[in-house]
């Protein structure tokens, strides 16, 4: 066992190393699993891609997306529009571009809103039990009982037709998944001794669902958010398509498809390029979060 004798700087190499390595080891070990999948490596790369355009989009664009040429009206892929034009000539391929800031930022906002609620929630009711947990599931219950899409248009129609409407009812609809996801797992951690040591010491509730509750749930939870935000920005294209979400003249997915199948016989690729990125992206975050549940289940990684 080392002496730190005082007055000497005792920051040595063989102090820092063992709390350091491990880290790195663990970050290596998870990376190393990930690797073992090729579609789960495939999805990633795409998730990368995908948030890097999103990102700097703004920069990447050759021209500007909103702007109106009816000289250039529906023309075709070429060296100078990539993606050919759509009704007003306006550039298609940098409006796909600047369109994954609003596809891929409403998908990723709808899982950050659900989650964290329906996290929230599902282990306040878990912990509290009784009356309160009855209740809270009956309304979950009442939630899931009305098919999700159906449900998500009623409130998005309510709300009003916008971008952000449509998100919020997207979140609103998601948020029964994460409260029964996070509910099931407190009920197995609730009665674990070092739960009920914290009880007997006088800690809150909210001391319990924070420090104790949270982090032991969180893996499960992470991986439905990962397989979330491919259906999230499904049914946020969904929405866009019947006019239920981003209007003109935002450049956005699924409206971008919606305003092409005027012209689909004709101007095949108005609906078709907006199409594609919606289909690459859902199925890049859908792969990853695959290859995550995969990593976390021990089942999976002994296999």
């Amino acid at each position: 066992m080392s002496v730190i004798e005082p007055g000497v700087n005792n920051h040595r190499a063989d102090i820092v190393a063992p709390d350091v390595k491990p880290r790195f080891a663990n970050w290596r070990r998870t990376f190393h699993l990930l690797s073992r999948s090729p579609l789960t490596m495939l999805g990633l790369a795409i998730m990368l891609i995908v948030l890097f355009i999103m990102i700097f989009s703004p920069w990447l664009v050759p021209h500007d997306p909103n702007a109106i040429s009816l000289t250039d009206r529906l023309q075709a892929p070429s060296a100078q529009h990539w993606f050919g034009t759509d009704e007003v000539g306006r550039d298609l391929f940098s409006r796909v571009l600047i369109g994954s800031q609003q596809s891929v930022a409403a998908g990723l906002a709808v899982v950050v809103i659900a989650g964290t609620i329906g996290s929230l929630v599902g282990c306040f009711s878990g912990v509290v039990g009784g009356v309160v947990d009855a209740l809270i599931m009956r309304c979950m219950d009442i939630m899931l009982s009305v098919p999700s899409l159906v449900l998500t248009m009623a409130l998005a129609a309510a709300l009003g037709p916008s971008l952000f409407n449509a998100m919020l009812a997207i979140a609103v609809v998601r948020i029964p998944f994460y409260v029964r996801l996070a509910r099931g797992q407190t009920l197995m951690l609730r009665h674990q001794a070092y739960m009920q040591a914290t009880r007997t010491f006088g800690a809150s509730r909210w001391h319990l669902i924070t420090w104790h509750v949270l982090r032991n749930v969180m893996p499960p939870l992470v991986v439905q958010a990962s397989l979330d935000i491919g259906t999230s920005i499904l049914m946020a294209a969904t929405l866009g398509f019947i006019g239920l979400g981003a209007q003109q003249p935002t450049a956005e997915w699924g409206a971008m498809v919606s305003n092409g199948r005027n012209y689909i016989l004709d101007q095949w690729w108005y609906s078709a390029f907006p199409g594609v990125a919606i289909l690459i992206t859902a199925t890049g975050f859908n792969l990853f979060g695959d290859g995550l549940r995969d990593l976390l289940d021990p089942k999976s990684r002994g296999r």
